[in-house]
């Protein structure tokens, strides 16, 4: 079965906007050349490796709204045209490519969440793209390497941690900034479960949940996180900005602390940010600054494992040629790798 679509110095060249006296990121970037990309990459000096996962059926098992697989491209586009300069080059950074997708999204296309039968075949098929996907990760992690992921439903935040966990044969802690805890019922995965499904099933220890919205997320829920405080942890939204009990930074660094005790992968939900296209747009977010912000902090203060942007859906924007959403993701990513250099 294939697993991944590998990127080439063609596609690369394709992606990136070259100018006169000038050098971009996609000029630099590690590009592995040989069909056993796992030895090369175990090999290279590189320390990031880029993997983009362009599905959205994820989001359409949770009744949600599609669109989540455009983000990948446009993103991928904005971050290879950033200028390689003192700030940040790309000799650190491989491009692997993508997660192969093609066949389930195909599938995907006559199923309707509506139906009962098809919503339990879009959750098969989520299952499908579980298992390339933590193959993938767990590859790039027994290479020694970070993956930053973008791209998809917020889904693939399982796959992701159980790739890492069975890599490192050890359960992790995760930090995500999300609205929703996407912590719900085991009842056959989609992008509403992604964390209750690695908790359940031992491949992740402290989930610590940044600036949730109160409303948002069920009883249920709430109380498994009060009951399992341990693991379990949050800070809402209103608690920093419409209470304001603390600051961002200071519930920021609480957050963190929760999960600083080991490996940790870090989680951002575009549908956090204001106005930001996704699959559940919020018109009362965070801003890209604190968006920005927050991976940053990750990265500098974590022993980061991987990052991961979920939920983007530059097909939903109101805007007909949506270039801000690929933009804002080249920056999260761009903030990221810094704040693993400024350790």
């Amino acid at each position: 079965m294939k697993l991944l679509e590998r990127y080439y110095k063609k596609d690369i060249d394709q992606l990136t906007r070259k100018r006169t006296n000038e050098v971009k990121i996609g000029e630099d970037v590690v590009i592995l050349q040989t069909e056993n990309w796992e030895v090369e990459l175990l090999n290279s000096s590189c320390k990031f490796v880029l993997l983009g996962i362009p599905e959205d059926i994820g989001v359409k098992a949770n009744y949600g709204r599609g669109g989540a697989h455009t983000a990948w491209k446009p993103a991928l586009d904005s971050f290879l045209s950033q200028q390689s300069n003192e700030f940040l080059n790309g000799n650190n950074i491989c491009v692997l490519g993508h997660v192969f997708v093609d066949d389930v999204m195909e599938k995907s296309n006559s199923l309707e969440a509506k139906k009962k039968n098809d919503m339990e075949e879009l959750r098969k098929l989520v299952s499908v793209i579980d298992q390339r996907v933590s193959e993938i990760i767990s590859k790039i992690i027994h290479c020694r390497k970070i993956p930053i992921v973008v791209g998809g439903g917020h889904n693939n935040s399982y796959p992701i941690i159980k790739g890492c966990s069975l890599a490192l044969n050890q359960k992790i802690n995760v930090i995500n900034c999300d609205p929703h805890t996407d912590f719900r019922p085991l009842e056959g995965r989609h992008s509403g479960n992604g964390f209750s499904y690695a908790y359940h099933e031992n491949y992740m220890n402290r989930y610590s949940v940044f600036c949730m919205h109160e409303q948002y997320n069920t009883g249920s829920v709430l109380k498994e996180f009060t009951k399992n405080n341990h693991h379990l942890y949050y800070r809402t939204f209103e608690d920093v900005f419409i209470r304001e009990n603390k600051t961002y930074a200071e519930t920021l660094n609480q957050n963190i602390g929760f999960v600083k005790n080991d490996v940790c992968g870090v989680e951002i939900d575009l549908d956090a940010i204001t106005n930001v296209p996704s699959s559940a747009k919020t018109s009362s977010g965070i801003s890209p600054v604190h968006a920005r912000q927050y991976v940053y902090q990750c990265a500098k203060q974590l022993n980061a494992l991987y990052l991961h942007i979920a939920e983007g859906a530059p097909i939903l924007s109101h805007i007909k040629a949506d270039y801000k959403t690929g933009k804002l993701i080249a920056y999260l990513i761009s903030d990221f790798i810094k704040g693993m250099k400024d350790k």
